[in-house]
């Protein structure tokens, strides 16, 4: 099952979720590659490099949050330069109570040499 292509797309999960937690928009803008779909709350956006701002961790469904962690992070196929996760996420308060978890589905592409996120769908908001 493309044991090499899984290992380094699962990296870029570790990676995209670390940054994520982090804050750390420049570390998070190195685990897509863009341009990225993502499609939530019935709503498709096409994420380019300039999309993530610090902001954006100040308000809406962000807002109370304070940490994610990946529950599950099942492949479903892979091949040489793509990979399709079945995930399962959960976001957090500071004080650890659980705002909600997530199913979703990343797409983690190698382009040019770069793994990163390419398409994400989830039930998140």
């Amino acid at each position: 099952m493309n044991d090499d292509a899984i290992a380094a797309a699962t990296r870029v999960l570790d990676d995209f979720m670390a940054a994520f937690n982090a804050r750390d928009i420049a570390a998070w803008q190195k685990t897509f590659n863009f341009p990225s779909v993502r499609l939530a709350s019935n709503t498709m956006v096409i994420i380019d490099a300039d999309y993530h701002q610090p902001g954006m961790f100040d308000r809406g469904a962000l807002a109370e949050w304070d940490h994610s962690a990946w529950e599950r992070r099942n492949v479903i196929h892979a091949g040489p330069d793509k990979v399709h996760f079945d995930t399962r996420f959960t976001r957090y308060r500071k004080d650890g109570s659980v705002i909600g978890g997530f199913d979703s589905i990343y797409v983690v592409t190698c382009e040019a040499g770069h793994w990163g996120v390419k398409a994400r769908s989830s039930y998140a908001p």
